[in-house]
């Protein structure tokens, strides 16, 4: 007796190939735009450099005497050297380390606190959100710089000061991307039911609008970082960031300014390298809203 024939029943895609797939979209999205594509590539070649460093670079960036003071670019030092003799290629290869540092240190801070303060005033509203927005609302009427150079000036000129300095600076304009968007949420459907089936605080906070707020979030912390590199450079160029004999690219500029004519190799390397940085994360920032913005995929 021949069993009757069954029908295939079509499956639902799994959880792993929706992932996938909205991934492969999520990255042909960033890779469409050729400003993107160059502005990824050259975040990668920071962090290729940053990590290795001691491999890429033929001296130490600190070692006096390697070659002869001032020296012009040649090819046995491509960068040239500095003052004291330094590889200045060293030096430039090893502050990739502390520029990468410096951006994802501060934006970290910038972004932690920036958020949870948008995320609370935003939910809690009454007088908590009044208290937490107008100090905000007070941090804004000072520029960032302003801002930095005043926490460097209260505690002491440092590389790990000017971190934190540059991180303080930015908290308010994430909180007010945050508070922002936490007010759309909460008008939302989806939020309200979840606060009619009786969702906690913690819940409707960090696992129903938290998600949905993240794409505006992510890319104000990338270009936040060109933004950390160029405060945290322009800190060090004033001698209250970095301190020698550190390798940071603003405290290199510091030094070579007293040699601008006679030896402009000094601060031309680290400029340009600041210049790239920052047009990387800006142009990877614009290509990111691209690609979070649902309405530029279609």
């Amino acid at each position: 007796m021949v069993p009757p024939a069954t029908t295939a029943q079509p499956t639902a895609p799994s959880l792993t190939q929706t992932s996938l797939n909205k991934a492969r979209r999520f990255f042909s999205a960033l890779l469409r735009n050729p400003g993107s594509r160059i502005g990824l590539f050259l975040c990668l070649v920071l962090v290729f450099t940053a990590l290795f460093a001691p491999l890429l670079a033929p001296h130490s960036p600190t070692e006096l005497g390697v070659g002869r003071a001032l020296t012009p670019p040649n090819a046995e030092f491509w960068f040239g050297t500095d003052e004291f003799g330094r590889d200045l290629l060293s030096r430039v290869i090893y502050g990739s380390r502390l520029t990468l540092k410096v951006g994802l240190i501060a934006v970290g801070i910038s972004m932690t606190v920036g958020v949870l303060v948008g995320l609370v005033a935003g939910y809690a509203g009454g007088w908590l959100e009044a208290i937490l927005m107008r100090t905000v609302d007070v941090l804004f009427s000072f520029t960032e710089t302003l801002i930095a150079l005043a926490a460097v000036a209260v505690l002491g000129p440092s590389l790990t000061n000017a971190m934190i300095a540059v991180g303080i600076s930015s908290i308010p304009y994430y909180a007010r991307i945050t508070y922002g968007a936490v007010l759309v949420e909460k008008n939302k459907e989806y939020f309200k039911a979840a606060q009619a089936l009786g969702a906690q605080h913690g819940r409707l906070l960090f696992r129903h609008i938290l998600p949905n707020i993240l794409s505006p979030i992510i890319v104000i912390a990338t270009v936040g970082v060109s933004i950390a590199v160029l405060s945290a450079s322009a800190l060090s160029f004033l001698g209250l960031g970095a301190q020698p004999p550190s390798p940071e690219w603003g405290a290199i500029l510091a030094a070579g300014r007293d040699y601008f004519k006679t030896a402009p190799w000094i601060t031309t390397f680290p400029g340009v390298a600041i210049a790239l940085t920052v047009l990387g994360f800006n142009l990877l920032g614009d290509g990111l809203r691209e690609a979070l913005d649902p309405q530029q995929r279609q």
